[in-house]
């Protein structure tokens, strides 16, 4: 247990969800929120939010897990439908927490699997907030050149400092001399524990039917998907394009959406105190 500088009280655990282990971070009372980190080297939920946990438990119950596959959570994961098997546990963690339903908040691979989980379960979802999340059109144009530096951080010779340096500074965020040092090395070094050099989360789908699955801008249900949804998508987003949030408001019946000028993918953490204010007030309102 910890108390932040804004007094928050955090407590973390590890809960068993099927054949996963997560590890999960908490923090507030009130309407359960649920916090989906991106699927970058060396990733973990509570520092991916590390600007906005203690602002939304002020009026939230917030749970942070780490996604399987990252931070101290175990790293097994079904590649052949990645976005399935991490909606399929983030359900399992409600289940395990005895929530029934709850707001699901994530950034690009996390924007996925809340996205997905409210394709197949909209029954256990409140409200989305979607951070430039992925799987939105992917099969319709060549990926950017932010998505190939990610998934290419483990070929080649390996991960190393420099190749994740030169992803979060040139294509996480808008202005890359933001970002401190400590952060690059903390992630650094998540990135390279053996088991996750083993068997990478986030990598090239492999085959035309794993590739379709995670292009969710082809999933009819999207047109039918109820569920009030907010996309925040940043205008200088260098890894997913933002084209895909006026997709999403197009296609989907309850969703709008927020373009942040200046901003790169990273738009909680590049852009925090607006971010939490838009989500809070989103989250709040009546539907």
């Amino acid at each position: 247990m910890t108390t932040t500088a804004r007094g928050a009280t955090r407590t973390e655990r590890t809960v068993r969800v099927g054949r996963h282990e997560l590890f999960v971070t908490e923090a507030g009372q009130g309407p359960p929120v649920v916090l989906l980190h991106g699927g970058g080297p060396g990733a973990t939920g509570a520092s991916n939010y590390v600007r906005n946990i203690d602002a939304l438990a002020e009026r939230f119950r917030v749970i942070v897990p780490d996604l399987p596959g990252y931070g101290a959570s175990s790293k097994d994961l079904d590649h052949a439908d990645p976005f399935g098997d991490l909606a399929l546990a983030v359900r399992g963690l409600l289940d395990a927490l005895d929530v029934d339903r709850a707001h699901l908040v994530g950034n690009s691979y996390g924007g996925a699997a809340a996205l997905r989980m409210a394709l197949d379960r909209p029954d256990r979802v409140d409200r989305l907030v979607l951070m430039g999340p992925g799987g939105i059109g992917t099969t319709r144009a060549l990926p950017t050149r932010g998505l190939t530096t990610l998934l290419g951080y483990y070929g080649g010779d390996g991960p190393s400092r420099a190749k994740l340096e030169t992803f979060v500074r040139d294509y996480l965020v808008y202005d890359g001399s933001t970002v401190p040092d400590a952060l690059i090395d903390l992630r650094y070094a998540a990135s390279i524990q053996p088991d996750v050099v083993a068997s990478p989360p986030l990598r090239r789908p492999s085959g035309l039917r794993t590739l379709v699955r995670m292009d969710l801008s082809r999933d009819r249900r999207l047109a039918r998907c109820a569920v009030p949804t907010l996309v925040v998508w940043g205008a200088d987003d260098r890894v997913n394009r933002p084209s895909g949030g006026s997709f999403l408001a197009r296609t989907m019946p309850e969703c709008d959406l927020h373009l942040m000028a200046r901003t790169g993918h990273w738009a909680q953490w590049e852009r925090a105190d607006e971010f939490n204010a838009l989500a809070t007030s989103f989250l709040e309102a009546p539907r």
